[in-house]
Parts: structure tokens; C-alpha cells; sequence
């Protein structure tokens, strides 16, 4: 397998909480696994197609507006021994906020809280 780490730009994060996603959907019955300002990973029970684009709404304080990006699915794994697959999806677009929303958010809530 080929080390997907080396591709990131970006440090990861991470973060696991499920996935809000309509019933049958793609992403229904996700939960994500890390996060970054360029994307997010997920742990699914089906395979997701390559390319598939999906609109995501990421809450990343409370009491804030969340910022409204399209992912688009890079890449899928087969988990071994288990009926899960690895995605790796990046936000191809950020249509309600911005990537500086999303890394101001990640950096304080996770850098601060490494250096405390």
C-alpha cells in the first residue's frame, strides 16, 4: 500500500465523530477519522466512488456558523479483516466560509491544546 501521509499538504487532526447524513446516502453511516484545513477522512461501511462530490457542512465551534464545503472522494480502501473502507476526501470547494475558518478553528482546537 502505498503511503497516502506523503501526499498531504497539510497536518491532520484527529477527530472522530459520526457523520450526520441523510439515510442511504453515501456518507450515512460514516464517522470520521481526521481532519485538516484541505480535508477529511472518513471510516465507512461501503465503498465510496472516486470523484464522488458531496456537500458538507462542518460545525467547527459552537454557537458559530458552520462552513459549507464540497468534498470530493480521492481515494478508498478496503480496511483488512473488517467490513470497513478508509476514504480520504478533499474540500475541492468552500462555498460558505473559508479554508481560514477551518484552520483557525483546527489550529486552536487542537495546536493550543497540545502545547498546554
Amino acid at each position: 500500500m502505498e503511503n497516502v501521509a506523503n501526499k498531504r499538504k497539510s497536518a491532520r487532526f484527529d477527530c472522530y465523530v459520526p457523520v450526520d447524513g441523510k439515510e442511504g446516502a453515501s456518507f450515512s453511516s460514516t464517522k470520521t477519522v481526521d481532519i485538516s484545513r484541505d480535508g477529511i477522512g472518513f471510516l465507512s461501511n461501503r465503498a465510496i466512488p472516486l470523484n464522488e462530490r458531496v456537500a458538507i457542512e462542518l460545525v467547527l465551534k459552537p454557537d458559530t456558523e458552520p462552513v459549507l464545503v464540497i468534498g470530493e472522494v480521492k481515494w478508498v480502501r478496503k480496511i483488512v479483516n473488517t467490513d470497513q473502507y478508509r476514504i480520504g476526501l478533499t474540500f475541492a470547494d468552500v462555498i460558505d466560509g473559508s479554508r481560514d475558518d477551518i484552520d483557525s478553528s483546527l489550529n486552536n482546537r487542537f495546536l493550543d491544546r497540545e502545547m498546554a
